[in-house]
């Protein structure tokens, strides 16, 4: 009998697959839901993990009890601020990748582009999800 016996830990295997993504379609350019039939439209794949990121985007973290404490984003907190032009496009593209990486169905947060018009910032951002490539566009 040996003192210390080789224990062989059992083999656990999970199914790490995701289910296919769904979200409510969204008119970007009024900030609301899209209708069909007296019921929200519903959208799937790459367009649905879209619309989840333009509403991260848009969204203030921690403001709103309907959502979860990670979901939203901080780039409001640039929004007076006296910073050089780098670095409000430094924060601003901080900002977005973390509000967007903790999306399981987003692999990488590609290019983020920044443009900033008095108050008005707008973004580009490329995601890569587990659908292919979308841009996420918010003014």
């Amino acid at each position: 009998m040996d003192l210390f016996p080789m224990i062989q830990p059992e083999l656990v295997v999970t199914d790490n697959t995701l289910p296919l993504y769904r979200e409510v379609a969204w008119d970007f350019e009024k900030g609301k839901p899209i209708w069909q039939n007296g019921n929200p439209k519903i959208v799937e794949g790459a367009e649905a993990v879209k619309v989840w990121a333009w509403k991260a985007l848009v969204t203030q973290r921690a403001r709103w009890k309907v959502y979860t404490w990670n979901f939203g984003s901080e780039l409001d907190s640039l929004i007076g601020q006296n910073y050089s032009e780098q670095t409000k496009r430094a924060e601003a593209i901080r900002y977005v990748r973390e509000a967007l990486e903790i999306n399981p169905y987003i692999t990488s947060v590609g290019e983020v582009t920044t443009s900033f018009a008095g108050d008005k910032m707008t973004l580009h951002v490329k995601l890569h999800t587990i659908y292919g490539e979308v841009t996420v566009y918010v003014r």
